[in-house]
């Protein structure tokens, strides 16, 4: 071999291991990491209760100007250690996994949360938006250990944390399949009793819980209602009936779920939110802040005369004149003829009258 041929041999072994370096120290996109947050500062939530918990995600793929995004929802896989529930490989809604559902808007019952990636058209539409490192955080609401799915038909299907494992589930959303962003994180339950059907709450044990204690007139009111009797019929209102909303039909936990619309003519200041059960009388109230309401003008307390009234009242009053004036021109009139009366008898005899008397 000579000089050129191991030059040329030297060069392709140089070209084939940078390409080799290239294509080996190229790093793969890390799957994301999620961190979840409740009241007690663990991945843990109530049984029993609605509970509010912070969801924190880092290492995501964030795609800028890109369409889809991330849903963060709360419910169960059936296979938690692997992926195969995964929708990048294959995995169904219903039958991988399931979750609670809510509506795709920002203004939902919490129970679903949409992330949208920087720049994107959606951003105005979602509840928090993919950083470009890839980190993000939500609020998300568990509604308790246990909740209703539907599947693809539509089919309702109730799924108990209590007996298989349920947590956070993050996945490409508007259909769009990311694995980089699918992932599950477990949740735990406190252990609690499943109620009887013919349970009734004990006093205080029904509570209501709200997205935000303040809102705006015009918008709604989103609350959840536990702790009522299983297939109750339960009525929310506000301040005893200003606007109201139900009945609801309180799930196989006792729960409810709904949004109150606040009216515009409406006064600034606290307001009283009561939830009350048809069949055990149960009673939930919380306080909310309204604000940006149109003034109403104040009505007083003091009857007003009705209207038939007033009419009689009037009539009367004419009635009353007319005998006035007409008692005063009968008694014109009798004067007059008392005066014609005395007139004619003390007038003189005429002349001619007298004389022809004499002869």
């Amino acid at each position: 071999m000579n000089a050129l041929s191991r030059r040329l041999v030297a060069t392709a072994a140089a070209l084939a291991l940078t390409a080799a370096g290239v294509v080996v120290g190229a790093p793969a996109w890390a799957a994301g990491t999620v961190t979840v947050t409740g009241p007690g500062g663990t991945a843990s939530a109530d049984a029993e209760y609605a509970t509010d918990v912070t969801v924190s995600g880092s290492g995501f793929q964030a795609v800028p100007n890109g369409f889809g995004g991330v849903y963060v929802l709360f419910g169960w896989v059936d296979d938690p250690a692997g992926g195969s529930w995964r929708p990048s490989a294959g995995g169904v809604v219903g039958e991988d996994y399931r979750y609670v559902p809510d509506a795709e808007s920002a203004e939902n019952n919490g129970y679903q949360r949409f992330l949208a990636f920087p720049g994107s058209q959606t951003e105005s539409s979602a509840n928090g938006v993919v950083g470009a490192d890839g980190a993000w955080s939500v609020t998300l609401v568990i509604p308790g250990a246990v909740f209703e799915s539907h599947d693809r038909d539509g089919r309702i299907s109730e799924v108990d944390c209590r007996a298989v494992t349920c947590g956070i589930i993050t996945i490409g959303a508007h259909g769009v399949k990311n694995a980089n962003n699918e992932t599950f994180t477990p949740v735990s339950f406190a252990a609690a009793a499943a109620p009887t059907a013919a349970a009734v709450p004990a006093a205080g044990a029904v509570r209501v819980g709200l997205e935000s204690a303040a809102v705006t007139a015009g918008t709604s009111i989103v609350f959840t209602g536990q702790g009522f009797t299983p297939g109750e019929q339960v009525v929310a209102s506000l301040d005893g009936g200003l606007t109201a909303v139900g009945p609801l039909t309180a799930g196989a936990q006792g729960e409810v779920a709904a949004a109150l619309t606040v009216p515009r003519e409406i006064r600034d200041g606290t307001h009283l939110l009561t939830l009350r059960g048809a069949g055990s009388g149960a009673v939930a109230e919380a306080e909310v802040t309204v604000s940006g309401g149109i003034a109403v003008a104040s009505v007083s307390d003091t009857p007003t005369t009705p209207t038939w009234a007033l009419v009689l009242l009037l009539a009367c009053i004419a009635l009353a004149a007319a005998l006035v004036v007409a008692s005063v021109v009968t008694a014109l009139v009798r004067a007059r003829a008392r005066r014609r009366a005395r007139r004619a008898a003390g007038a003189p005899v005429p002349e001619r009258a007298v004389a022809g008397a004499a002869s």
